[in-house]
């Protein structure tokens, strides 16, 4: 299935492809201060693009993509698993099958609408008994019972994502070679 291209992926990977910083800031491992330029520098054009919900989700969701694999961290992304649609899997399905306290589930929602947020909790909670192992990617601070992080251009939570799921991952002995040393 190939993905339909996406103004706002495109306008998102065409302001990293000219960064003059961004490559720097990899090579670093400086993965926040990359969210923190990209939020920066094309969260009002992305905002302008959509829904600010589905414009916001789309951002976060290609940025993590971006992110995960330049920190050399496994991840399965947008993959159906007993019906239930997962937006990102770390490491992998047969680590959740295996020993769900080794996998973390990031579920962007792509809303703002607490109801549908927590229907949508509900849903990855009966594949992933792990509940703390649950995390959710927001467009502005919304309570949920889950670790959240919001992308926003104030108050801005999403920039500590990758540190956490690299920690995540180094505690759980899914990362064998612990690239990212925190």
């Amino acid at each position: 299935m190939e993905e339909e291209n996406n103004p706002i992926k495109e306008h998102l990977f065409e302001y990293i492809k000219n960064s003059q910083t961004i490559p720097k800031l990899i090579i670093e491992k400086k993965f926040d201060r990359v969210i923190e330029e990209v939020t920066l520098n094309c969260y009002d054009k992305i905002v302008s693009m959509g829904g600010k919900d589905e414009s916001v989700g789309v951002l976060s969701t290609g940025l993590l993509h971006y992110l995960l694999t330049n920190a050399l961290i496994i991840s399965q992304r947008k993959i159906e698993y007993r019906g239930i649609e997962i937006d990102i899997v770390i490491p992998d399905l047969k680590t959740l099958e295996k020993d769900p306290k080794r996998a973390l589930l990031i579920c962007i929602p792509k809303t703002s609408d607490s109801k549908i947020i927590n229907e949508k909790i509900t849903q990855i909670e009966k594949i992933q008994p792990e509940k703390e192992n649950i995390w959710v990617v927001l467009s502005e601070n919304i309570p949920v019972e889950k670790k959240s992080f919001v992308l926003a251009k104030e108050n801005n939570t999403f920039s500590k994502i990758i540190f956490e799921i690299a920690q995540f991952a180094n505690i759980g002995g899914a990362s064998k070679f612990k690239i990212l040393r925190i």
